[in-house]
C-alpha cells in the first residue's frame, strides 16, 4: 500500500485550477491523507520527537509549527517542543526520553549539564537532526561539532577541520585555509542523490529542483564518520564558490545517528516537497535506523521545483 502524503497537493506555477478550488481540493487531501495514516498506523506506537528552539538568527517561531507539521503528517511521530527562551540558565530537557531530537537552535551555549546530557544522549544511540543555521551554533563546543560534522559561522576556519566537497564523483577533504560558513544570493537549485542505496535517499529522484533558499557552502568541521547523501552546485553566478557542496549528510557519533540537511532558510524555503520529504525520512532514519515511507509519486524534478502549498 502507498504511503499516503498531503505533500504533492499543489504545483508551483499550477493555473489551471481557481484558488477556491485549489484550497478545497487541498484541504480534502489533508483530511484524507491524516484518515488512511490513521488507520496504516493505528496499532504501531509512535516515535517521540522533540525540537529545541528559542534562539536563533532564523526566524524559529515560524520554522518550527512547520517542522512539527511535517513530522507528524507522518503518522510516526509525536511531537513536542523545548523553548530556551532568552536565558538558558536551567534549561535541560530529558532528551533520552525522545526517540529524535531536531535542532532548529542557534544561539547561547547550554549549561554544561545540559550539553553533557545532549552529548550522552546521541552517543547511547539517540537520534539527531540538525536543521540549517543549527550547523551556526556552539563554534567552541568540541563534541558538538563533531556530533553535526560540519558547521559554518562562529570564527570557524581550517583549524575546526576540511571543507568537504563532491568532485569528479568522489567526496573529497579539502584542507585549503579559509573561513568556515558562506552562501551566495538565495536561488533555486538542483539536489544531486549521490548515494542511492542509503534508506533515507533510496528511491528518490536523482536530481530534483529546491525552491529559491540559501546554498550553505564552505562548511567544514571534523567531518568524522560522515556520509554525504546529497550536493548541490554553489554557482559562481550566484555569490558561491563553483564547488559541488554538500546539502544532506549523515554522521555516526557513538550508537547516534545524525541527520544533517542544510536547507531552510525561513518558512518560505521550507515549503518545498523535496525538503519535506527529506526532512521526514531523515528523522525517521535518525530515530529507527530504518526509512518505512514511501516516496510519492509527485516530487520536483530537475526542471521544476514542487511547493507543499
Amino acid at each position: 500500500m502507498e504511503y499516503p502524503q498531503t505533500l504533492a497537493s499543489s504545483h508551483c506555477g499550477d493555473s489551471t485550477i481557481d484558488g477556491k478550488a485549489r484550497t478545497m481540493a487541498r484541504f480534502c487531501t489533508f483530511c484524507l491523507a491524516f484518515l488512511l495514516i490513521g488507520m496504516m498506523y493505528a496499532d504501531e506506537p509512535k516515535r517521540k520527537a522533540l525540537i529545541v528552539d528559542g534562539q536563533n538568527n532564523h526566524n524559529w517561531k515560524a520554522t518550527t509549527p512547520v517542522l512539527q507539521e511535517y513530522l507528524e503528517q507522518t503518522g510516526l511521530f509525536t511531537v513536542a517542543v523545548a523553548t530556551t527562551g532568552k536565558n538558558v540558565v536551567g534549561f535541560n530537557p530529558k532528551f533520552a526520553d525522545f526517540d529524535v531530537v531536531v535542532m532548529n537552535y542557534n544561539g547561547a551555549d547550554w549549561p554544561r549539564e545540559t550539553q553533557s546530557s545532549f552529548v550522552d544522549y546521541v552517543r547511547n544511540g539517540g537520534g539527531l537532526v540538525i536543521y540549517h543555521a543549527a550547523n551556526n551554533s556552539f563554534p567552541k563546543w568540541k563534541e558538538y561539532n563533531t556530533i553535526i560534522g560540519l558547521g559554518g559561522w562562529g570564527g570557524r576556519n581550517e583549524k575546526d577541520g576540511p571543507y568537504i566537497r563532491y568532485r569528479d564523483g568522489k567526496v573529497v577533504r579539502d584542507m585549503t585555509a579559509g573561513r568556515g560558513g558562506s552562501h551566495g544570493r538565495q536561488h533555486e537549485y538542483v539536489v544531486e542523490t549521490i548515494d542511492t542505496n542509503h534508506p533515507i535517499t533510496r528511491g528518490l529522484p536523482l536530481k530534483w529542483r529546491h525552491v529559491s533558499d540559501e546554498l550553505y557552502d564552505r562548511l567544514r568541521g571534523p567531518a568524522e564518520n560522515l556520509s554525504v547523501l546529497a550536493t548541490a552546485y554553489s554557482d559562481k553566478s550566484t555569490g558561491g564558490t563553483g564547488e559541488n557542496e554538500p546539502v544532506l549528510f549523515t554522521i555516526k557519533y557513538g550508537k547516534g545517528r545524525v541527520f544533517h540537511t542544510v536547507m531552510g532558510d525561513n518558512v518560505q524555503q521550507i515549503n518545498c516537497v523535496g525538503f519535506a520529504v527529506t526532512l521526514q525520512r531523515g528523522a525517521e532514519w535518525a530515530a529507527t535506523g530504518k526509512v518505512t515511507q514511501v516516496v510519492p509519486k509527485k516530487m520536483p524534478t530537475a526542471e521544476q521545483s514542487l511547493r507543499v502549498k
